[in-house]
């Protein structure tokens, strides 16, 4: 497992579970709604049949709170049999309300090691999710100073890589991109030639869950954003 730092001119930094908490928060809200609605189901079914809504609609509602707010109604209705009441309704919204209001938590790490890279590489971030849910997370996470630009992106295929790559004007081959997902921010990017480190997150999304194996070249694992310095200083 090889970095190549003499390469790197431009870090790019996931955002939730990455440089702060975020899915302990998503689970914690889908367990409230599940119990809400155990009535109809056992939790374990309700959680499954979220799930399904969530993939059926992630391409109209793509990533974040507010996608997962109508997810969550569409799939109380449903399991309900369109007998949901109007107080429900109201509940499953302050779940995800609350879920927005969320307080910024930074991972252990994270601004000393954006200070010490920052005087060394461009900075950016590169993060999914609802563009202004994400911009009041960065905003008051205080780490925005650190950042040259910042990508909230519809999506973390190949092709949104490209975009991101040919507006930052920087070549697949001097970029790398730091991430909890190995589905999203190390499998693309090495596919375009680039480089990757993941770091584990205890928390991850069913969706964000490898299921491809990834060769050792141009890729590496650490265990928190501190260990990144000795690698790229």
């Amino acid at each position: 497992m090889i970095i190549n730092k003499n390469a790197i001119k431009v870090i790019a930094f996931d955002a939730d579970d990455t440089l702060w908490i975020n899915e302990p928060y998503f689970q914690k809200a889908e367990h409230d709604f599940c119990a809400l609605l155990e009535n109809y189901l056992p939790q374990h079914a309700v959680s499954k049949e979220l799930f399904e809504t969530e993939m059926n609609n992630l391409s109209l509602y793509g990533y974040g709170v507010k996608g997962f707010i109508l997810c969550m109604i569409e799939t109380a209705s449903r399991i309900s049999a369109g007998q949901l009441s109007l107080k429900t309704i109201n509940k499953i919204i302050a779940i995800g309300q609350d879920l927005l209001r969320m307080p910024i938590e930074l991972l252990e790490g994270v601004e000393d090691t954006l200070v010490r890279l920052s005087a060394h590489y461009k900075l950016i971030v590169a993060t999914k999710g609802d563009l202004l849910d994400q911009e009041r997370k960065l905003k008051n996470s205080g780490l925005q100073k650190y950042f040259h630009h910042v990508e909230i992106m519809s999506n973390k295929k190949n092709e949104d890589y490209i975009k991101l790559l040919n507006k930052i004007e920087c070549p697949a081959e001097n970029f790398i991109m730091i991430g909890n997902s190995i589905n999203s921010d190390v499998l693309p990017v090495l596919e375009l030639g680039g480089q990757a480190i993941h770091v584990p997150y205890h928390v991850t999304w069913t969706h964000e869950q490898a299921s491809d194996e990834v060769k050792p070249i141009n890729f590496l694992q650490v265990e928190s954003l501190d260990q990144l310095l000795p690698i790229l200083l």
